[in-house]
């Protein structure tokens, strides 16, 4: 790219709001992460039913408790959908009581994963060096509560603000841009369980 494209490209940027820059650099870095999360699930893929030693993920994989958790986050989007919409409103007690139930959500999904983890390992006897599908699944599966965690200590700083009563309708914006974050983790998931507890069962 010469200069002149630079100078104008640079020009264009600078002329946006800070709405608007605040919306396009959330959607960059969520495109980044997203392209991560590709080579993850891809890899997954490619090495499901190539371990030559048990166990196999049709005979460990179970969806009873990650069902309820993929329930729990799925609701987190509605949640946090409505928690936006009452802040803008400046209604504050509501978007207090709808960021709180997010957070519980996450929290219960977190917490199922770990539970999840625990029987695999201890009853099943697959953890991340067992075979292709421990390690591809670990890294899968971890690297997305891993991002849960995050988004669950950015709720958790907001809501502390949000009891102070330093949060309201002037910070709708990044509370939204947050929002968006969360909606991808979730969205993400949605993808994650479908490569993991469907087509790689």
């Amino acid at each position: 790219m010469n200069a002149t494209a630079q100078t104008m490209l640079i020009g264009r940027a600078d002329r946006l709001s800070p709405r608007w820059k605040g919306r396009v650099g959330m959607l960059c870095f969520l495109a980044s992460e997203a392209a991560f999360f590709a080579v993850f699930v891809v890899t997954y893929l490619f090495y499901v039913g190539r371990s030559v030693d048990g166990p196999a993920p049709g005979g460990v994989l179970t969806l009873g408790l990650v069902g309820f958790n993929t329930a729990c986050l799925l609701a987190s989007s509605v949640t946090i959908t409505l928690a936006v919409r009452a802040v803008r409103l400046d209604r504050h007690a509501v978007f207090v009581g709808w960021w709180a139930a997010t957070l519980v959500l996450g929290v219960e999904f977190l917490a199922g994963t770990a539970l999840e983890w625990r029987r695999l390992i201890v009853h099943e006897g697959l953890t991340i060096s067992t075979n292709l599908f421990g390690t591809t699944f670990y890294s899968l599966v971890g690297f997305h509560a891993a991002h849960v965690t995050v988004g669950l200590l950015l709720l958790t700083v907001v809501l502390a603000l949000a009891a102070g009563r330093r949060v309201g309708a002037a910070d709708a914006e990044r509370v939204e841009l947050l929002s968006w974050y969360w909606h991808f983790v979730d969205a993400i998931w949605v993808v994650v369980f479908t490569s993991v507890y469907v087509i790689g069962r």
